[in-house]
């Protein structure tokens, strides 16, 4: 599990330095740089895997402490999971040092990795500068070949989705390598249909995940009870459709259209049921899937939801932590805030499970400011415009 996230000119932070739990809420005003935490550690995944840490992993296997500059290695801004344009775009523009760098740190237990690439204003590719290793507390370098010399949520299980994600449609894409290869969702959440439809009969584990008015164990009946949260009733289909490649997803209802002639078992499609149920279901599918040690960024997941099934939704996230993954979650919602506060009053999480990053910037900086929960769910603190607008409100309803 990451620790800690430190960035150093990127985006909105010239230096930050953010410990992280197994379910970490971002809050904050638009723009505050919630955003650049999830897109940071988006971006060194997306690197990794498209191989262009690949030289950093070699000299870290030699033992060298640090690498100097290689063409075709670095930090790939444009890719699946992040688009962030050129080096002109992620510079902080107060830079903090002489010559512009942009360094990204991830801290896993005794172990911390930091990259450092050099700025180019028009590239997509920024260069390596230098890649710090894995150091012990005691100061020691890993052995060599230890798992640990590369951060373990790059190949523990990643998802990350964004706040922009599939909407009711006849058909999703059916894409075996993603879906089935990878078991990734997509950032927008394309390829969750084909991905229910091909685990359907997996189980979930026992344990918080576990839905107790589930009808059974598997995948799809455990997502249709999590779902049920949003919207009592509801059950899913997803099929294959022959000969395309495409797979389509539907709903029915409990006692839905029993008395009429349609019958009690219409199915009806996205299109019909409103925006909510489909755009919520990429993340409870995330929360159920996500295993120990797995890494699962979401971008307001509170989007589209009643406030009942936005608490519900924090409900699920808590379980998926509790569990063992490791969620990082940026929300505008209080209900989700809410949601987590309770998990943590009834136990499901303890206090220092649950950290609260409140993120308040005015156009040149980025002041972050953490309250902490209690065992009874009570905030340490309150600052100003973390979720008081509610309040603020209604004294001047009342004024």
């Amino acid at each position: 599990m990451i620790d800690r996230l430190a960035l150093t000119n990127f985006k909105a932070f010239q230096h930050v330095d953010l410990p992280l739990g197994p379910l970490t809420l971002l809050t904050g005003l638009n723009s505050s740089g919630k955003s650049s935490v999830l897109q940071a550690l988006a971006l060194l995944h997306q690197s990794y895997t498209a191989g262009d840490l690949d030289r950093a992993r070699e000299a870290a296997y030699e033992g060298q402490p640090r690498i100097g500059s290689v063409p075709g290695d670095g930090f790939l801004l444009n890719g699946e999971l992040v688009g962030l344009g050129t080096g002109q775009d992620v510079l902080h523009e107060d830079f903090a040092g002489g010559e512009p760098e942009i360094t990204l740190a991830v801290s896993e237990g005794a172990y911390r990795y930091s990259w450092t690439v050099a700025y180019e204003p028009q590239q997509n590719l920024l260069p390596l500068t230098g890649v710090d290793l894995p150091l012990t507390s005691e100061g020691a370098t890993p052995p060599i070949g230890d798992a640990a010399v590369i951060p373990g949520y790059f190949t523990a299980g990643f998802q990350y989705l964004h706040a922009d994600r599939i909407s009711p449609a006849e058909f999703y894409p059916r894409d075996h390598h993603a879906a089935i290869g990878r078991g990734f969702l997509g950032v927008r959440g394309e390829h969750t249909v084909n991905f229910l439809r091909h685990h359907a009969r997996d189980e979930v584990p026992e344990g918080p995940l576990r839905h107790p008015r589930a009808q059974s164990a598997l995948l799809l009946g455990q997502a249709a009870a999590w779902m049920g949260e949003l919207c009592p009733g509801v059950d899913i289909e997803a099929d294959a459709i022959e000969n395309t490649d495409s797979v389509r997803l539907s709903y029915g209802f409990a006692g839905a259209d029993a008395d009429t002639a349609l019958g009690p078992n219409r199915r009806r499609r996205p299109t019909n049921v409103g925006f909510g149920l489909t755009y919520a279901l990429p993340i409870v599918v995330a929360c159920l899937t996500a295993r120990p040690g797995s890494l699962v960024l979401l971008e307001n997941p509170e989007a589209h939801l009643h406030p009942q099934g936005q608490t519900r939704m924090a409900g699920l996230a808590a379980a998926a932590a509790a569990q063992g993954a490791q969620l990082i979650v940026e929300t505008h919602s209080d209900h989700v805030l809410n949601g987590v506060r309770l998990a943590v009053k009834r136990g499901l999480l303890t206090p220092d499970q649950a950290v609260l990053h409140f993120f308040r910037g005015d156009g040149t900086g980025v002041d972050v400011v953490s309250p902490h929960i209690d065992r009874d769910g009570l905030l340490d603190q309150w600052p100003e415009g973390f979720f008081d607008e509610l309040e603020n409100t209604l004294e001047k309803l009342l004024d």
